[in-house]
């Protein structure tokens, strides 16, 4: 008779709780990750729970949604970009986090090395400057001509001395000249390569602002007839050249890190991740709209060409 009671009083048992917080909106990204944590038995609801923050792509506001997830006796915290890595970082430093993109986190101090990060935060992370400098070989191969090329940044973001310090050691290479074309906002794009002078190509940087809204940045752009080079999104939308990591596949490999994690490992144990996958594309119809002819060569390395 005593034995329905018993069962009722047992508490129930607490499942793992990971907070989630990144600069874009909930896209395939995320659910590329949250997929992945479903392959590895990681149900949302049922074997775990996410609190997810969505910053709508205000790095002013990733400090806040850190430090109110932590406040919520998560388990792992999640999140991307360089930005968002900083705000966790400033949030705990004992907390497990998870960066599944972004800068290099030895270079920024927040890990010993890439095999052994040592603290609280591991993940993935892909080079960007060095990624920027091979779009700029890109867009210089396909151009013979092109000696003026532009890099669209966001004023005040910290890693621009990075990613100008990079190219301007490539275009010596390279023999072209590089200069930075700053900006406050995407609605300042239009008015900033209008008074940028004479330039024959563009490199669109990886600032969240830029990469989030890739149709606007895009428009703009071909309005100017510019040869420009971005992410592959920023392409399919209608910048010529794209070039740059599957962050699709980073996002659903970060699973596999917060899977570790949650059966116990130390964040401090588990290499940082580099990615595998890149990929190229090449925009047609874009260079028929601004005039511009794509070398065989470029077309043939292409994963993918927009007719």
């Amino acid at each position: 008779m005593a034995w329905p009671w018993v069962a009722r009083a047992q508490p129930a048992k607490r499942i793992p709780r990971v907070g989630l917080f990144c600069p874009p909106p909930r896209n395939a990204e995320i659910e590329a990750f949250l997929a992945g944590l479903r392959d590895l038995g990681w149900v949302e609801g049922e074997t775990v729970h996410v609190e997810y923050r969505d910053a709508g792509g205000n790095d002013a506001l990733l400090p806040a949604l850190a430090a109110e997830l932590v406040a919520l006796d998560i388990d792992v915290l999640v999140t991307s970009t360089t930005p968002g890595v900083l705000a966790a970082q400033r949030a705990t430093t004992t907390i497990p986090t998870v960066m599944l993109s972004g800068g290099d986190l030895v270079a920024m101090g927040l890990a010993q090395s890439l095999a052994h990060p040592g603290g609280n935060i591991t993940g993935l992370t892909f080079f960007r400057d060095e990624l920027t400098a091979k779009r700029l070989e890109i867009l210089v191969s396909m151009t013979p001509t092109m000696r003026q090329v532009g890099v669209l940044v966001i004023r005040g973001y910290p890693m621009n001395a990075g990613t100008i310090s990079a190219l301007t050691a490539a275009a010596e290479t390279l023999k072209v000249t590089v200069r930075a074309i700053e900006i406050d906002g995407l609605g300042d794009i239009d008015s900033a390569l209008a008074a940028a002078g004479p330039i024959d190509g563009l490199i669109i940087s990886d600032t969240n602002l830029l990469i989030t809204n890739p149709s606007i940045v895009a428009a703009s752009v071909e309005k100017h007839r510019l040869a420009s080079i971005a992410t592959p999104a920023i392409a399919s939308d209608g910048a010529l050249l794209g070039y740059g990591v599957d962050f699709t596949d980073m996002f659903r490999r970060g699973a596999a890190i917060v899977d570790k994690i949650l059966k116990g490992a130390r964040a401090g144990d588990i290499p940082i991740q580099q990615p595998t996958t890149f990929k190229t594309v090449v925009n047609l119809k874009t260079a028929k709209a601004i005039g511009v002819e794509i070398p065989p060569l470029v077309l043939v390395r292409a994963d993918e060409v927009i007719e």
